[in-house]
């Protein structure tokens, strides 16, 4: 069954190619476009994309207040949303992430980038650009709580060497490849992760990580 994505972005050119490169892979299918973030979060809550993918600079409401919109903390059914950018600034990735992002990608990623965080947010997971990610969860994490919260039930080891894995940016399949444990005993290792340290997806596994000085750079 085919990923569906609502893509939106204010210039049309560029709105036009991602649309033309999405559309390419065998099992991603644009359903609906936008030039501005109001209509792109009319368009996802009407369509109910697996995947939205939004630029940052768009009229009206930008692609982070879109992103809080459909994904934000307080939003009880959020979607998947992944932001794309032509500039990689370290305030507009942490601006994403905090409204709800599950990926962070700059415009220049490339076909196999771009399609790999449809299938990694359709999939519940989280891409970042690597160009970013090591800088950014070290610097987004220093910009959070003072005191991350701490788990009520004390992590396994084996939910500490998850933990580590996903804060490496590893994919399910390489922790199970790591550590020599099947796919599915990953996922129950990461819902179980995310449970104990109130996290919503792998970003904030990964955030935490950080926080917690678990993981360092």
């Amino acid at each position: 069954m085919s990923i569906r994505v609502v893509v939106a972005d204010d210039q049309e050119i560029v709105r036009t190619g991602l649309t033309m490169i999405l559309n390419s892979q065998p099992d991603i299918q644009v359903v609906g476009e936008a030039a501005n973030g109001h209509r792109a979060v009319e368009l996802a809550r009407q369509l109910r994309p697996d995947v939205c993918l939004f630029d940052i600079r768009m009229p009206g409401l930008d692609g982070i207040e879109a992103t809080r919109a459909l994904a934000g903390p307080e939003v009880p059914d959020p979607l998947a949303v992944v932001v794309i950018t032509t500039f990689d600034l370290d305030e507009h990735v942490y601006a994403a992430l905090r409204a709800g992002a599950r990926g962070f990608l700059l415009k220049d990623a490339g076909t196999a980038m771009l399609a790999q965080a449809m299938h990694a947010a359709a999939n519940g997971d989280a891409l970042i650009e690597p160009s970013v990610t090591a800088r950014l969860l070290k610097t987004f994490a220093a910009s959070g709580p003072a005191a991350p919260a701490q788990p009520v039930d004390a992590l396994t080891h084996r939910e500490e060497q998850v933990l580590t894995a996903v804060a490496s940016g590893r994919t399910n399949s390489e922790i199970a490849a790591e550590l020599f444990i099947t796919l599915s005993t990953v996922k129950t290792h990461i819902t179980s992760l995310m449970t104990k340290i109130g996290a919503r997806n792998r970003v904030e596994i990964a955030v935490w990580a950080y926080e917690t000085y678990r993981v360092r750079r």
